[in-house]
């Protein structure tokens, strides 16, 4: 209100003294008063409008580039600069809460993409780039459909049912499996949430694998029991000899199922990640021996095992899960050990870490088969594990059993000369012999 009752008296003032003037000095020099008065405020407004365009084409609009105004102009830029300051502020808080949202995002284990109602992306966190294969910097304003080309995620799209996920298997990222899921919102946006499944759908695969190999396992030896006790049931005329060896069939199949089954749960003990390790101290040398004798029972004389113990020193750990290992590798030594063979068992201390290694003069292993060997039911030789017994489990528990302490196996082999398992543990699982 004082501001326009101060423009209003400016104005009355300039009238008074044109008025005066015309009746001292006459029409001509008032006017000529009047017109100078206001050609210098016509001049002043424009100066301040010409600033005040310069300001909003050039300047970078923060509160210290207002132009400094005088009169009434030095309102208005006061009024101005105030705009500006809690323009900025907004600007700022703005900032740090796309800032904040942007940081949270990139954090998350899934990939976020923003599309438009076009499809093109407006923004993506990190974790989306991997698994999709985009560079926000590169293809901001991109249709998706342009860098996600299969065609089960283009019909996905173009579908406009969203409610279950599409699973995808990225070719350009190495093989990896991502769960995509598209969700409107907004006026015809939608996020595009990525989710890497690799690990599950290996997992889900392994259980597939795993119950159509148990169940050819069981299936072998049923099939043999039950053929054999129709034959008993129905032939009355069946010989003593017939049915010796009938029994000892169904015998033997019984046992080969009873160590199946006796396999699986020991897995299924060491996978429970609720059963921890019983931690005592064992006794290596003892246990070698042991295992020593369960080995020449195994071979009844057919190989030449010896044992090696070039350390006394003793592990701890669970003494249960340690004779398995060692006498699984002990056993699968000598399974592909032909007769007459050498198999030597070794315990040693080398740069400071635990070594227990298996040798065998053996049929070898080929290259590419090594990687897999740990994997439950994989064979190299799957007609020669069943004939020498083997369930297809002894490597993956050996796998289970070092895990949970701590150590890793090494294999080498050379096809018809031999192979060699090495376990090493390490240096914080030996126990002196004295100590």
């Amino acid at each position: 209100m004082s501001d326009i009752w101060q423009r209003s008296s400016n104005i009355l003032f300039v009238i008074f003294i044109t008025a005066l003037l015309w009746m001292m000095f006459g029409a001509a020099n008032a006017l000529f008063f009047f017109g100078v008065v206001m050609l210098w405020m016509v001049f002043h407004h424009i100066r301040h409008i010409v600033a005040l365009e310069r300001w909003l084409q050039l300047s970078d609009h923060t509160p210290g580039s207002i132009p400094a105004g005088s009169g009434a102009w030095d309102d208005v830029f006061a009024h101005l600069a105030r705009y500006v300051r809690q323009h900025s502020k907004s600007q700022e808080l703005l900032s740090l809460a796309l800032e904040r949202m942007q940081s949270v995002t990139s954090a998350m284990p899934d990939g976020i993409v923003i599309l438009d109602e076009h499809d093109r992306i407006e923004w993506c966190n990190p974790i989306a780039e991997q698994h999709l294969g985009i560079n926000l910097s590169l293809d901001a304003g991109q249709q998706i459909t342009y860098l996600v080309r299969q065609i089960p995620f283009v019909t996905y799209l173009a579908a406009g049912q969203f409610s279950n996920p599409l699973i995808l298997k990225q070719t350009r990222q190495h093989g990896i499996i991502v769960s995509l899921q598209l969700v409107p919102y907004g006026y015809n946006q939608k996020l595009l949430i990525s989710r890497d499944i690799t690990r599950f759908e290996k997992i889900e695969t392994m259980r597939r694998d795993f119950i159509a190999n148990v169940s050819h396992e069981l299936r072998t030896p049923l099939t043999v029991i039950g053929g054999f006790l129709e034959t008993l049931s129905a032939d009355e005329q069946v010989n003593t000899g017939f049915n010796k060896r009938a029994l000892a069939l169904m015998t033997e199949q019984t046992f080969r199922m009873q160590r199946l089954i006796e396999d699986l749960l020991i897995l299924s003990r060491l996978e429970n990640e609720q059963n921890k390790v019983s931690e005592k101290t064992v006794d290596v040398v003892n246990l070698l021996h042991a295992v020593l004798q369960d080995a020449e029972s195994l071979s009844a004389g057919r190989h030449q095992i010896k044992l090696n113990v070039a350390a006394q020193d003793q592990l701890l750990g669970s003494e249960e899960e340690l004779r398995s290992a060692f006498g699984n590798l002990i056993s699968n030594a000598i399974r592909y050990t032909p007769d007459r063979g050498e198999i030597t068992i070794n315990w040693e201390k080398r740069n400071g870490q635990g070594v227990f290694w298996v040798q065998d003069s053996g049929i070898g292993i080929e290259p590419e088969h090594i990687p897999r060997l740990t994997e439950r039911f994989y064979r190299v030789d799957s007609s020669r594990s069943r004939e020498t017994g083997g369930t297809g489990l002894g490597l993956a528990i050996v796998k289970h059993v070092l895990n949970r302490h701590e150590a890793r196996l090494e294999i080498t082999s050379q096809v018809g000369k031999g192979s060699r398992f090495t376990i090493w543990f390490p240096t914080k699982r030996l126990v002196s012999a004295g100590a």
